[in-house]
């Protein structure tokens, strides 16, 4: 049995959907890069192995398990108030790692990988235990934060057209956060200190939340379930069983884990690759990550999001597919050849990769998120969005963990070697399956 709270459920005129579709993914970009990258940057700087900076990736096992409580969000209360309250406890997270920052172990000097005895130190500082903690938990909250700004985004934009046409503004947004924590963050951090750099982040949820609060329209009525158990566990398995129901599902499964896994094994030790293998200086990554990320992240986003729009998915996706995935090959040579970033030839070298690689990460993007919307059903929304998409990241999440255990037995190359092997998989899957059409986005 549901309950249904009236509220205004009919979006405020005159809020433009550009406006807070973009300030939500950036929302939703910001929670990831906050688990997924700034604890790399910080535990490199503080001289732990390799080996242990490649288990941070199995902070990634709450966005691959969130289908498991994601139709929470669909049946309790409405996906607005389930992100406003998200986004304060990812605020106050910011916060707190602020501070077990300031009482942490010191930055090593630039270029100093630290000794083992050093690098098991900081490994068992309590400040960084305490850390390690506080980003667990984190992780499972901006888990939750992304189920509630999909759902969210699907139940204020239902026309599956209209949401195929803001891909390309989900896709840029959600990159720029990942800019703004690779630059913005880090030249923050690299400037003022670590305090600083999670401080900075923790101002930014904070004004985002305040923004969300005053701009979001209402488009939900609050939902509470007064049902029994029994009819509550029904409740949650039809989310999971009602997006199992569609033709050659064993392929479509194999296709969404695989698709971006070459993609991301190569992103699992991206960040000790860049700063400790070949020696890039904190400042200058903070640049090459911004700036040049910035620019060639829009690019790929931008242009993908267009060519999708003007070709359909059926036409666009090989193209998108192969210029993500040969990009995992530069990487490759960038590891056997090693270019000094101290000479302008081989900073000049870094800095086109990386741009290629920014470019190339934009390009797949929006080929995963158009698929994934066209396999959701309106009932389910949120639910159906969260399996799809949890299980596109679990093959990145279990491979990368191991990341820095395969470079310590292979090196740099190897790992890129894995990586594109990697990504060949899907590329045969996608050979043999068909594109979702647009109408399974409404399929109740």
């Amino acid at each position: 049995m549901t309950t249904d709270a009236a509220i205004d459920n009919k979006p405020a005129k005159g809020r433009d959907p550009r406006v807070w579709v973009s300030t939500l993914y950036f929302a939703e970009g910001l929670p990831y890069m906050l688990v997924r990258f700034l604890p790399s940057v910080y535990l490199t700087d503080i001289g732990v192995k390799e080996v242990y900076l490649g288990l941070l990736n199995f902070l990634g096992l709450p966005w691959n398990t969130k289908f498991l409580w994601a139709p929470a969000v669909d049946l309790y209360g409405t996906k607005r108030g389930w992100l406003l309250k998200i986004q304060g406890l990812i605020t106050l997270a910011a916060v707190v790692l602020g501070g077990l920052a300031l009482l942490g172990p010191s930055v090593l000097a630039p270029g100093a990988a630290g000794t083992d005895a050093a690098s098991t130190a900081a490994a068992a500082d309590w400040a960084v235990r305490g850390m390690l903690a506080v980003l667990v938990a984190l992780a499972f909250v901006a888990a939750t934060h992304d189920v509630a700004i999909d759902g969210y985004y699907m139940e204020a934009i239902s026309d599956p057209g209209e949401q195929a046409a803001y891909t390309g503004i989900r896709v840029l947004t959600y990159r720029l956060a990942i800019v703004f924590a690779r630059g913005g963050l880090v030249a923050l951090a690299a400037w003022a200190g670590w305090t600083a750099g999670w401080m900075g982040a923790a101002c930014a949820m904070a004004a985002l939340l305040a923004l969300h609060a005053w701009i979001l329209p209402r488009v939900e009525v609050a939902r509470v379930r007064m049902g029994t158990l029994a009819e509550e566990a029904r409740g949650f398995l039809k989310a999971f069983t009602t997006w199992l129901d569609q033709p050659r599902i064993l392929l479509v499964l194999l296709f969404v884990i695989t698709y971006k896994l070459g993609d991301e094994v190569l992103f699992s030790m991206h960040t000790p690759f860049l700063l400790r293998e070949l020696g890039l200086p904190k400042e200058d990554f903070a640049w090459v990550m911004g700036i040049v990320g910035m620019i060639f992240g829009i690019a790929g986003s931008l242009f993908s999001a267009r060519l999708v729009a003007k070709w359909g998915l059926e036409r666009a996706i090989w193209p998108l597919t192969l210029g993500m995935n040969v990009n995992i090959c530069a990487y490759v040579w960038l590891a056997w050849s090693k270019p000094d970033p101290s000479t302008v030839a081989g900073l000049a070298t870094i800095v086109a990769v990386v741009a290629y690689e920014q470019l190339a990460a934009g390009l797949g993007n929006a080929v995963l998120v158009v698929w994934i919307m066209r396999t959701c059903r309106a009932e389910y929304k949120a639910a159906h969005y969260a399996v799809a998409s949890a299980l596109a990241a679990l093959g990145g999440t279990i491979f990368g963990g191991f990341g820095g255990l395969i470079v310590e037995q292979v090196g740099y190359t190897g790992l890129y070697g894995f990586a594109f092997a990697a990504a060949l998989p899907s590329m045969v899957l996608l050979a043999v399956l068909k594109v979702p059409p647009e109408r399974a986005a409404l399929a109740a």
